[in-house]
Parts: structure tokens; C-alpha cells; sequence
């Protein structure tokens, strides 16, 4: 992921001070161009003096991280308002939303439905940092899409650590039990799949130029939403990085999305990458491991 623009948006409420700070580490870090949009809370008037306070932060912002600022002139009144406004970006920064509403039950919250208009990574930001991500936890269902999406969280963060983490499903037991499988069968079937994921794992691994001192693997059983959750809090990963496919929102509704109750559950920051990103164009190693490789149900390094 190359980031030479990035779109911050706020109401200029506490809460999203903290979505400020976090896109002003980013274009530092990245040396990206920060644009400011003013996006009014929903069901309320927008501010009189939005373009003075805007500017107000922009100042701020350049003075304190020695970055470029700019601010959007209109106000951001719709989701449609700021996916125009992101056109040309490369990342939008927005706040947590907890919108109450039949459209937010039907269609998600605003970070998703945003994800959907914008075709872009979105960040959802929780709290205030002062720092760069630490390590970062990637969800991978090992589709050629986790691949971009590796390479997304990879570039993302120069510095930190990445954990790669697959949760292997369960449903089937559940199906294996009501056919009255023989218990031996069932274990041998579990057996597979987890060989199966540590193959992938080491195929995601071995198709990208990350170094392999930054790259870490965990398998684990049961919902991937509620197991990166889980390993999230074990390992201290300070980013989730999820990807998301272009579905509606009704197909969400009605299958689930990972992402979307990823969003609900996790307590840190969330990055939505959309599975249609476009990648900037890098050196790969190329298809499937050759050798075998162990990566144990918990985090390892890999490589």
C-alpha cells in the first residue's frame, strides 16, 4: 500500500482529535499529503465556523509534524460527500461510529458503508497514539485477496511487526457430528485442514518482499471475527487488518461480514481493505512453497 494522500475526517469533537493525530503520524511516516474534511455529527447542523477551525488544524498539524495540510472547502454532509472527497487519496481516517439506525442494522455502520462507496482502505480509529503501529494483526482466509492484503498491511507500516492470523471454522465438525461420523475420522479431518492452513500460511508468506523477521503466524479454531479478537488481546497488537470484499450491504446482512463485526469487537484501531485494491506494482517470489514448513497454533515467526 502506497500512501501519497491521505483523508482525515472529523466533527471536531474529543473523539476525533484522536483520528487527527493518527492520519498526522501516517503522512509522516509516509511522507503523504493530509487532507482535512470537516464531517458534521449526523442529525445535527453543521458548524458556522467549519472552514476557520479546519484551517485552525491544519496549522496546528503542519506546525507540530512538519507534513503538508490541506483542507476540503465543502462540508461532508453525506457518506457520498466524503467518498467524493477521497477521490484521488489513497486512505480515508475516520472515527469509531456506533450509528443506531435501520439504515446501520441493514447496511453497517458509516466505516463500512464508506469502505463500499469509496472502494478504499478506511481506518477506523479508537484512541490516541503518539506512535507508530507496533505490530499489526492481519486476518487471512488465504484467498489470492489475503496475498494483496498481506502486502497491504506491509505496507502500511514500515517498521512494525505483523502477525498473520487465520481462524480455521467449525461448522463442518458440526456437520461431521449430525452424520455420525466416527470421532477418528473427525480428528483426521481436523488434522488436514490445520496441515492445509499451515501451507497457506507459508504461500502468503513466501509471495512477498517482507522481511522475514517482521512476520508472524497463528492458526486457531472457532469464528474468525471473535478468534482475532481474541488473539488480538493475547498478542498486544496494536492495528487489525482486515479485508473486505465488495459485496452490498443486504449480502453483509444477510451471509455476515468478518470485517464488520471485527469493527464491533476489536478494542484497538481497524484498517478495512477492500479486496478490489489496487496493488502498486511489486517484486513477488512467486506461487506455492516447495517445502513443507511448521508454523504452530499460536504465534511463531515464520522464515
Amino acid at each position: 500500500m502506497n500512501l501519497r494522500s491521505i483523508l482525515a475526517c472529523t466533527d471536531f469533537s474529543t473523539s476525533t482529535d484522536a483520528v487527527l493525530s493518527r492520519a498526522a503520524l501516517l503522512a509522516c511516516e509516509h511522507a503523504a499529503m493530509l487532507k482535512l474534511i470537516y464531517v458534521p455529527p449526523a442529525n445535527e447542523l453543521p458548524c458556522p465556523d467549519a472552514a476557520c477551525r479546519l484551517s485552525h488544524h491544519a496549522l496546528q498539524l503542519t506546525q507540530r509534524h512538519g507534513i503538508r495540510v490541506r483542507t476540503v472547502a465543502h462540508v461532508a454532509n453525506t457518506l457520498d460527500d466524503v467518498a467524493r472527497a477521497a477521490q484521488g487519496a489513497d486512505l480515508v481516517v475516520t472515527g469509531t461510529a456506533n450509528e443506531r439506525s435501520l439504515r446501520a442494522f441493514a447496511f453497517g455502520q458509516p466505516e463500512m458503508r464508506l469502505v463500499r462507496k469509496a472502494r478504499l482502505p478506511v481506518l477506523s480509529v479508537r484512541g490516541r497514539s503518539e506512535a507508530a503501529y507496533q505490530r499489526l494483526l492481519v486476518a487471512v482466509d488465504f484467498s489470492e485477496a489475503s496475498r494483496n492484503l498481506t502486502k497491504a498491511a506491509f505496507g502500511f507500516s514500515k517498521s512494525g511487526l505483523v502477525e498473520l492470523f487465520h481462524a480455521i471454522g467449525t461448522a463442518n465438525d458440526a456437520r461431521l457430528h449430525d452424520a455420525e461420523v466416527s470421532d477418528r475420522a473427525i480428528r483426521a479431518y481436523r488434522h488436514e485442514c490445520r496441515r492445509y492452513a499451515q501451507e497457506r500460511m507459508f504461500w502468503l508468506t513466501d509471495s512477498t518482499d517482507a522481511r522475514r523477521n517482521r512476520v508472524y503466524a497463528a492458526i486457531s479454531h472457532g469464528d474468525p471475527a471473535r478468534q482475532a479478537s481474541a488473539q488480538q488481546k493475547q498478542g498486544g497488537a496494536d492495528l487489525v487488518v482486515v479485508g473486505k470484499r465488495t459485496t452490498s450491504g443486504l449480502s453483509d446482512f444477510v451471509f455476515g461480514s468478518v470485517a464488520e463485526r471485527l469493527l464491533r469487537l476489536s478494542s484497538v484501531d481497524v484498517l478495512v481493505v477492500p479486496h478490489d485494491l489496487r496493488q502498486s506494482p511489486v517484486r513477488e517470489h512467486g506461487g506455492e512453497p516447495q517445502a513443507r514448513r511448521r508454523v504452530r497454533a499460536g504465534s511463531s515467526p515464520v522464515g
